[in-house]
């Protein structure tokens, strides 16, 4: 595997080695071993999700205040501009953000430790997205950053997404602590 530090501390993009040959493909996205060295934590992850979106949806950014998780996120179908945003107040990127493009053709993961807020936005006419978490998911503690905060400065590559309501109504970064 192909392992890159991303900006913020701790967050990580990897790139899995793939056998492919006329028949298909094979890759291993998780093994417990290998990825407890590679991500340099003994977090387990307790909860697998997956979801669909269409063209210009932008999900984010999410976070949970209380049973903060841990994400191991991919994209298997289509291709995503995914970013998180350290909020975790004391990190020596506090405050900063970091995307990568996501897809099926290149099978990266993007692993962002517990503290992050997260979200994604899809650019192919739909993307299905997995991400394994660290902890369950909490509906008290649930919280959503403003994907457009002017102070965290995005560089997303849409101009305007489709939002629901819920990340309509996103804080600013200066409004969370």
């Amino acid at each position: 595997m192909n392992v890159i530090e991303s900006r913020i501390h701790g967050a990580k993009l990897i790139s899995p080695k793939v056998f492919e040959d006329e028949r298909g493909f094979f890759l291993e996205t998780f093994q417990r071993k290998s990825y407890q060295e590679i991500l340099e934590t003994d977090l387990e992850f307790v909860q697998d999700n997956q979801s669909r979106s269409f063209q210009g949806v932008l999900r984010g950014l999410h976070f949970q205040s209380s049973r903060p998780q841990g994400k191991l996120v991919r994209v298997v179908r289509g291709q995503v501009f995914d970013v998180a945003v350290d909020i975790r107040p004391g990190s020596p990127t506090f405050g900063m953000w970091d995307g990568f493009y996501l897809g099926e053709e290149d099978k990266a993961q993007f692993w962002l430790p517990p503290g992050l807020a997260h979200g994604f936005v899809v650019l192919s006419d739909y993307a299905d997205f997995e991400y394994k978490c660290t902890d369950y998911y909490d509906p008290s503690g649930e919280k959503c950053l403003l994907w457009n905060d002017p102070e965290i400065n995005i560089s997303w590559p849409v101009e305007n997404p489709r939002l629901s309501a819920k990340d309509n109504l996103g804080k600013l970064f200066k409004e969370l602590f």
